[in-house]
């Protein structure tokens, strides 16, 4: 954003960069539509600060998933908690197992070759976002799937090994790329990288503009490619 007093006081500079040399930082986090490429809800927030990251900004979106969708996202957001969430919602999900969590195959119900049914165990700690009521109300454990594809772990609700097979989940994960391309079109492709507004105010409009004009043209991709019998992102091809 514009280097302005405004836009520092709300959205500051990264905190490595001196004073007088940064620009405004906002952090964007959003759900975007597989199968047309259109975002369907965007969390605005500072680059840094409590309640910042990713996650912190992901938890107001949780309403636009509905029961029957299906979230695919990064090991980022395999956490107990949001696999809890969204199982009460009536939505699977498919995630890279996270870094921290050691994946044993010779523990659960095995499934196949490095495949297997697992109980997550609650944790312990509260996270300090999380109200009192909020932990209790979860599960005391999940039973999820583990699958070893590739060269990836990948965590799932999909417990079913004859109905989604691994060569099934691999190939929904492996279209997790779609969400890299889109975040290209919209910074790069439309110029979004860089703001012009001076305020806060205005440049929160103005991404709002940015994501409206991109959905416009994610329309269009895809009334062409219904009446082309593919998807929008072949269009591209």
């Amino acid at each position: 954003m514009p280097d302005t007093e405004a836009n520092q006081a709300c959205f500051p500079q990264h905190g490595k960069q001196a004073s007088g040399v940064g620009f405004p930082l906002v952090r964007l986090v959003g759900v975007i539509s597989l199968s047309t490429g259109a975002v369907l809800d965007v969390a605005m927030g500072p680059y840094q600060g409590k309640g910042s990251g990713e996650y912190g900004l992901f938890r107001r979106l949780t309403d636009a998933f509905v029961a029957g969708d299906v979230m695919l996202g990064d090991s980022y957001f395999c956490s107990y908690f949001l696999i809890a969430e969204m199982m009460r919602r009536g939505v699977d999900v498919v995630f890279e197992q996270h870094g921290a969590r050691h994946t044993d195959f010779r523990r659960g119900k095995h499934l196949g070759t490095r495949d297997h049914l697992v109980c997550w165990s609650k944790p312990a700690i509260r996270p300090n976002w999380m109200s009192v009521e909020q932990y209790r109300a979860y599960p005391d454990e999940l039973r999820v799937r583990e699958v070893n594809v590739g060269k990836k772990i990948l965590v799932t609700t999909f417990l079913s090994p004859r109905q989604f097979t691994k060569a099934t989940l691999k190939d929904l994960f492996w279209q997790r790329w779609q969400v890299e391309l889109t975040l290209r079109h919209i910074k790069t492709t439309l110029g979004m990288e860089i703001l012009s507004c001076k305020t806060p105010a205005m440049c929160e409009k103005e991404m709002w503009v940015y994501f409206l004009a991109y959905n416009l043209i994610r329309l269009l991709m895809a009334q062409a490619a219904l009446q082309a019998g593919i998807l929008p992102h072949q269009l591209m091809l």
